[in-house]
Formats: C-alpha cells, sequence, structure tokens
C-alpha cells in the first residue's frame, strides 16, 4: 500500500476514534476486522467490535480524543504512537468518576489490506490510566 493511502487510512481512523462516527467506523475499517484490546479478553470483531471499544472509553471519559503522535509503515503494517486525554467523568472499570484530567500514551500496531484496517494490536498505558484517575498509587 502507498505510503499517501497508509496515512490516508491512518487519519480517517483518528477522526473515527474521536467522533464515534459509526459510518466512517464502516468505512475504514473491514468488516472481518479482528482487534485485541486489553479491556475484552476474547478478540473484536469489525467496526462493531471497535465501537465496543470506543464505548468503554468514552463511558469513563466523555471528552476522550486521541492525538495520532508518530506512525511507521512496512508494508501493510503500521506501528503508531497516540496520546490519549481525556476527564474521568465517568465509571471506568469500575472506578467511580474522579474529575481528573488524564493523558496517556498507548503503542499500537495496524494491519491494512484493501484500504481498510483489517486488524489492531493494542497497548495503551492503563497503569498511567489507573494512576492518573486515582485507582492506583503512584510511584
Amino acid at each position: 500500500m502507498p505510503l499517501g493511502a497508509v496515512k490516508s487510512v491512518m487519519n480517517r481512523f483518528v477522526e473515527f476514534i474521536n467522533t464515534a462516527d459509526e459510518d466512517l467506523g464502516r468505512e475504514v475499517i473491514s468488516p472481518d476486522a479482528v482487534f485485541h484490546a486489553p479491556s475484552h479478553p476474547e478478540p473484536l470483531r469489525g467496526p462493531e467490535g471497535y465501537m465496543e471499544v470506543i464505548g468503554v472509553m468514552r463511558s469513563g471519559f466523555p471528552d476522550v480524543q486521541w492525538t495520532l503522535e508518530e506512525m511507521i509503515g512496512e508494508g501493510d503494517t503500521v506501528a503508531a504512537r497516540f496520546t490519549m486525554r481525556g476527564t474521568h467523568a465517568g465509571e471506568f472499570f469500575g472506578i467511580p468518576a474522579s474529575g481528573n484530567r488524564v493523558s496517556v500514551q498507548a503503542m499500537n500496531f495496524y494491519y491494512l489490506a484493501d484500504g481498510r484496517i483489517v486488524g489492531e494490536r493494542g497497548q495503551p498505558d492503563l497503569l498511567g490510566v489507573m494512576q492518573q484517575i486515582g485507582a492506583v498509587p503512584a510511584p
């Protein structure tokens, strides 16, 4: 996949995760996509599966926004580093809203085919999130 096409897919993906626009999700994510998220023991599938992940984040952080800080690609694989920012205004993994602002990094790998995302392995800094919302003591 040419670099320009990869950048276009990733930019549309960032727009999707920041807006939770289901139509955009169906455009950028393959119906057969497989996502491995630490919030779910089993892989999630397709745009609907990714909406589930976004729903978990938005329930705890209604104003959550991701910034794509950098990415590097090789063929149809992209490594991307994001910063996630938001306010802990709802329950998150059983932790009641603290009102704390969070800012953490995530390192994800994306797999692309035919101009869409067909897979993701994500490694968000959940420990950092839990520390920033007061659920785990910070060092």
